[in-house]
């Protein structure tokens, strides 16, 4: 077999498949095993205890499919032509959405895709051992897709390439071939610290290295809990994850938008009025996120986020009025309606915030020196 001559008929049926480029690497990912675990040890992954489960199974791609030889490690862009990205985070009354959520779940598509690549692959060499990956495994797909020369790890901990910035999802293909491998990318970020300067929360903590506890994409769709008090004016009017590392990177210049239609916004997110998202039922939530990787962070999550959102929204006596009468039904949301109601009525003159302060004490019952 001409491993040469299948790697480049390997590398042309990928963009045939829509990956936008794709690279091979060895599976030697020792060098990552001691960040890994410091990283672990800090608590850095906060809730998601899927990270630490499985111990260094993570850098040890061999492990989740015996014989593994090489990684292609592929990326697909994700930018979708809509991107609306200063309209909704200047517009604190709608909702800002991170731009890989507009559209439909990338892990089926990216996978499927995937799987066609390693069967074009078999059907060339007569036997293959493969698997492909989307998130899906514990595997640490950045550092492989930097020794495949996809890119280099960036100070905000993504994978930036000189040509295509940071706009794509990543996924990997675990054979049991010896394919020739790949340059790895050199970095070249510089001394440029934009990401790191302009993190609202201040959660990339050190180059490369993120706090997730301190993430609003975490807060918003990995953690399922009480958000706590310092982040939430800080959140502004992201309710599902965040951008800001990769709006204001030099590299994202050169992005492309994605020539996958599935990436495009979806028509029930053209209308992001927090009032307006706020309004949709559990059914109607399941129903417009149908396909969505927003639909797994279930419909009270996303109260919670609209909820903070609208507490940081201007003054509308029509927030307030709905954060009342959404009051007392989760003990999740209270005490986030308490707080977004607090920052409503703080935004009124002195006077009429003295008067709903009357109005709300006489609602309760309670003395008016309460």
């Amino acid at each position: 077999m001409d491993y040469q001559a299948l790697a480049k008929k390997i590398k042309f049926w990928a963009h045939e498949l829509g990956f936008a480029k794709a690279g091979i690497c060895d599976v030697d990912l020792t060098e990552h095993e001691a960040p890994l675990q410091q990283w672990l040890d800090k608590g850095y992954h906060g809730e998601m205890d899927w990270m630490a489960r499985h111990g260094m199974m993570r850098a040890r791609p061999a492990e989740l499919l015996p014989g593994t030889l090489r990684v292609i490690s592929v990326r697909m862009d994700y930018l979708p032509p809509d991107a609306h990205f200063a309209s909704n985070l200047n517009n604190a009354s709608e909702a800002y959405i991170s731009r890989y959520a507009l559209g439909r779940d990338y892990h089926k598509l990216v996978r499927n895709q995937l799987k066609k690549l390693g069967e074009k692959i078999k059907a060339e060499t007569g036997e293959l051992g493969f698997r492909p990956f989307v998130d899906s495994a514990p595997i640490l797909e950045r550092p492989l897709a930097q020794k495949a020369g996809l890119g280099w790890t960036g100070k905000h901990s993504l994978i930036l390439d000189e040509g295509a910035g940071s706009w794509f999802f990543l996924g990997e293909l675990l054979v049991d071939i010896p394919l020739p491998i790949d340059t790895p990318s050199e970095n070249q970020c510089g001394k440029c610290t934009a990401c790191m300067t302009s993190c609202p929360t201040n959660a990339i903590v050190e180059e490369g290295i993120v706090d997730a506890r301190r993430c609003i994409s975490y807060l918003t769709i990995e953690y399922s809990g009480v958000i706590p008090e310092e982040f939430r004016p800080l959140m502004g009017n992201r309710i599902y994850g965040c951008d800001d590392c990769q709006l204001v990177c030099p590299w994202n210049r050169f992005a492309h938008l994605t020539e996958q239609s599935d990436f495009h916004r979806r028509q029930a997110l053209h209308d992001p009025d927090l009032l307006a998202l706020f309004a949709w039922d559990e059914k109607t939530f399941l129903k417009n996120m149908e396909g969505s990787a927003i639909r797994r962070i279930g419909h009270e999550q996303w109260r919670r986020n609209i909820i903070i959102a609208m507490g940081n929204a201007p003054y509308s006596q029509q927030i307030i009025e709905t954060l009342e009468q959404a009051k007392g039904h989760s003990e999740l949301l209270d005490p986030h309606i308490d707080w977004a109601l607090t920052q409503q009525q703080e935004q009124l003159p002195f006077k009429d915030r003295k008067k709903a302060r009357l109005i709300r004490i006489v609602e309760k019952g309670l003395p008016r020196d309460a």
